[in-house]
């Protein structure tokens, strides 16, 4: 069973639900573009994948659809964000044999600054904090943004837009809310996301459009690249145009990008 539960001043989640004691949950943000939901087939597959990956019941997803479709029909521009929790029940971390599910579906206004990112670009600062490995949580947007909030509040002591996150063995893995790519050689690399790091909606709708190959990168090859890209679900490609003391042109980075995409046309 589900529950669709619509965010609002007036809403609320049982103090014992299990997204909130324990992280026991996943989510999805998407932009919403004259009412419609873009990229929702990837969207739909995310919570499909983080629902069999952590051991959740299906969800139903026509009735959250519908749900949806009435909250978002008169968006222009605006963020949809849909939050799963296990809801009540089990014996401490032992999930309960039978969930009734809370899924929350918020709306919310779209980020101002992020139209201005694509003629900008973005600086990246690399963040002291690095993700720890576990595989089985790997690519999976999960409830559990501790990493995240660390990653942020670090990121307030550097004059920069966001940071570079690198893992344990000091790989590149990804930024703080965003995939990263990059252009070397007339070919696109983007890190392994095997061991930690979020499998991004954007990233995947962009292998349809590109051949990406997915390789372990260091810093030094990073910043190497004749191009660096990070890319979301909200602000899409957005150009990097420094990274630490390493800059870019990013005029240079965008017509590297558009020939690329025109010859996979």
């Amino acid at each position: 069973m589900q529950t669709i539960i619509t965010a609002s001043e007036t809403s609320s989640v049982s103090t014992r639900d299990r997204g909130l004691n324990y992280g026991d949950g996943f989510f999805t943000t998407a932009i919403i573009t004259h009412g419609q939901v873009e990229h929702w087939a990837y969207h739909k597959a995310r919570l499909i994948e983080c629902a069999q990956r952590l051991g959740f019941p299906a969800l139903e997803f026509s009735a959250l659809e519908s749900h949806i479709i009435q909250q978002i029909a008169s968006q222009v521009q605006a963020v949809l964000k849909i939050v799963v929790t296990r809801g009540e029940g089990g014996r401490g971390y032992a999930p309960p044999s039978e969930c009734n599910l809370n899924i929350i579906v918020s709306v919310l206004p779209y980020p101002a600054h992020y139209h201005s990112l694509h003629e900008t670009g973005i600086s990246l600062a690399i963040s002291p904090i690095k993700l720890a490995l576990q595989p089985h949580l790997a690519g999976l947007k999960t409830l559990n943004r501790l990493e995240q909030v660390l990653i942020k509040n670090a990121l307030q002591a550097e004059q920069s837009d966001d940071a570079l996150v690198l893992d344990y063995n000091s790989n590149v893995i990804e930024t703080s809310a965003a995939n990263i790519f990059a252009i070397k050689n007339n070919k696109v690399i983007s890190p392994r996301l095997d061991e930690c790091g979020i499998k991004g909606v954007f990233l995947q709708s962009l292998c349809d459009k590109l051949a990406i190959e997915f390789k372990t990168i260091s810093v030094d090859e990073l910043t190497q690249a004749d191009a660096v890209f990070v890319c979301n679900s909200l602000m899409k490609i957005v150009p990097v145009k420094s990274i630490g003391e390493y800059c870019f042109d990013i005029a240079h980075s965008q017509s590297l990008l558009n020939e690329l995409l025109a010859k996979e046309a």
